[in-house]
């Protein structure tokens, strides 16, 4: 006797032969070249109750530069589809880390500076400039063919009064340019600039930076006395202060946080 689940059987496959069961065709399918078969885990369940206390370490990406006031980690993205200049008055040091990590991240970076000497032990270290960092005298900067998939950071170590350099920020090129005291050029580069980073600076400049970006009094009265290491960075809309703690490897390379080259 057929019964009713047989003949629907028959009737799929067409043939007087029961359907093949899943595990059956899962080895048809490996056979023939289609599909894999992939971990089996169980259902992760949670209850409703707990589901506001569900948290995710998910944030921007980039470069984590430090920090901040809580001891969560900053994150610089540099990467980006449009232009992006950043502009540092502080410290060898700190644009050094920061392009350390850049380059650890899989951007390459172009250092455009009039003392290569202060860059030479970092390219060294890396490679001889093969793996992801390369020096270029002030003006000589070539163009760097960037994509999505090769992003650069340029460098602009050029003194106190940088010339317009060759090469500009671009879709997956940010451009950071470090500037050691606030000097004559700097309203120029601050008014471009996505992003501005102040370490340490005399009582005056304080004053000064503050009409500039027009910084709260606060603000302008702490950075006489900011620690080495220590950045207020700050946006149209935001500020955040950020201390950059160097790896044991960034010790051995560029030795401890400093303001002063």
């Amino acid at each position: 006797m057929t019964t009713r689940a047989g003949q629907a059987a028959q009737t799929a496959t067409g043939r007087g032969e029961p359907r093949p069961t899943a595990p059956q065709r899962a080895r048809d399918l490996l056979r023939s070249g289609f599909g894999l078969i992939g971990p089996r885990h169980p259902r992760h369940s949670l209850p409703v109750e707990q589901l506001d206390a569900l948290t995710l370490p998910i944030g921007d990406d980039g470069v984590v530069i430090g920090v901040d006031a809580d001891g969560r980690p900053a994150v610089l993205g540099l990467n980006r589809p449009t232009p992006y200049d950043v502009v540092l008055i502080g410290g060898l040091w700190t644009a050094q880390v920061i392009a350390l990590r850049a380059a650890a991240t899989g951007a390459r970076v172009a250092v455009e500076t009039g003392r290569p000497q202060a860059w030479m032990q970092m390219v060294h270290a890396m490679g001889g400039g093969q793996n992801g960092l390369a020096v270029y005298e002030v003006g000589r900067v070539p163009p760097q063919g960037t994509s999505a998939g090769t992003p650069v950071l340029v460098v602009r170590d050029c003194g106190m009064r940088p010339p317009r350099g060759r090469v500009v920020s671009g879709p997956w090129q940010a451009v950071l340019t470090l500037l050691p005291y606030l000097s004559p050029v700097a309203p120029r580069l601050l008014r471009q600039a996505r992003l501005v980073g102040v370490q340490r600076i005399s009582p005056d400049e304080a004053t000064e930076l503050g009409r500039t970006m027009a910084l709260p009094r606060a603000e302008m009265d702490a950075l006489p006395g900011l620690s080495d290491g220590l950045t207020l960075w700050c946006t149209d809309r935001d500020r955040q202060y950020v201390l950059t703690q160097p790896t044991d490897a960034e010790i051995g390379l560029l030795g401890m946080p400093r303001r002063m080259d």
